[in-house]
């Protein structure tokens, strides 16, 4: 039976990507596997696909009992289908902090490491032979990865393991990380095709927080401006995507990759209650600047 290998909703470079490498692995190994995505990828990730010559994987929209699943870059839940524990989960390869709610029936192969990407993890599962003879397109992206969920070293996350497997895949690749990495961010920053429901959800996550639910979203860009030309309107939408879904709040951060800080949209008085009880700063307006906050897994979550 075909393995169906996924990451989570609202896929990013990360969670297409590692899907699309451990079902390379996976056949590799003797067991057929297939990359999906469970939504659109953002245009970063449309950027990597084809510069590695990928096609964007199937979407899947639903999964049975029949389904042997490998869920990778997630381990939660609220990011899966409703019904995730009803299928056969075999692997879970992840390097978030452990949700809980996933359930097997007979134990399954799980490894979670602290490390910035799940390619890095997936990197670590690897033999040093497996890692040389791999495809060019696939060490592409492995790199893409890395570089995008440490945003290109500057996130908190990074380790120094990320950065050793980084400069090993790109010295392998003979490309110029730096280089390559700018053309992923600005393809990023690249919105204009998106209205402003998508770009709140394209890379965002439900979580509960002090039995607040929220949908926490961030938006990665060496272009800012071109989000907040557009404030009026998406302050109105969050609002919107706050009430369809029945939710406490939704939490949108632009993070400015070059200059290192968040913009928080502070759309009420709610929003700003927790701008001054998790940030430490008083809004004057509808927008607040957080220097130095570009994670949301290292900064933004503890700090809720």
């Amino acid at each position: 039976m075909l393995v169906k290998v996924f990451g989570h909703k609202s896929p990013d470079t990360d969670a297409t990507a590692s899907a699309l490498v451990w079902a390379w692995y996976l056949t590799k190994k003797g067991t057929p596997a297939k990359a999906y995505v469970l939504g659109t990828p953002n245009t970063e990730t449309l950027f990597v696909l084809k510069y590695w010559g990928f096609e964007v994987p199937e979407l899947l929209s639903t999964v049975s009992t029949e389904d042997k699943v490998v869920i990778v870059d997630t381990n939660n839940p609220a990011e899966l289908f409703d019904n995730i524990n009803e299928t056969k989960i075999v692997q879970i390869i992840d390097h978030h902090k452990l949700v809980g709610g996933i359930e097997t029936p007979a134990p399954i192969d799980i490894c979670i490491k602290p490390l910035a990407s799940c390619a890095s993890v997936m990197y670590t599962l690897m033999s040093e032979n497996e890692i040389e003879t791999m495809p060019k397109n696939i060490k592409g992206l492995m790199l893409s990865c890395v570089l995008s969920d440490t945003l290109e070293f500057r996130s908190p996350t990074t380790t120094e393991e990320d950065k050793k497997i980084a400069t090993f895949l790109a010295e392998q690749l003979q490309i110029n990380m730096h280089d390559y990495a700018m053309k992923m961010f600005e393809a990023k920053s690249d919105i204009s095709f998106f209205s402003d429901e998508e770009l709140i959800k394209m890379d965002s996550k439900k979580y509960e927080v002090n039995d607040k639910k929220y949908r926490i979203s961030v938006l990665e860009t060496t272009a800012p401006k071109i989000v907040l030309d557009r404030k009026e309107s998406i302050l109105k939408t969050i609002e919107s995507v706050k009430a369809n879904e029945n939710l406490d709040e939704v939490l949108l951060f632009v993070i400015d990759i070059l200059n290192e800080e968040a913009t928080f949209f502070v759309p009420n008085d709610a929003v700003k209650n927790i701008a001054i009880n998790s940030f430490k700063l008083k809004p004057t307006s509808d927008l607040v600047v957080l220097p130095g906050i570009i994670s949301r897994k290292k900064q933004i979550i503890p700090a809720l």
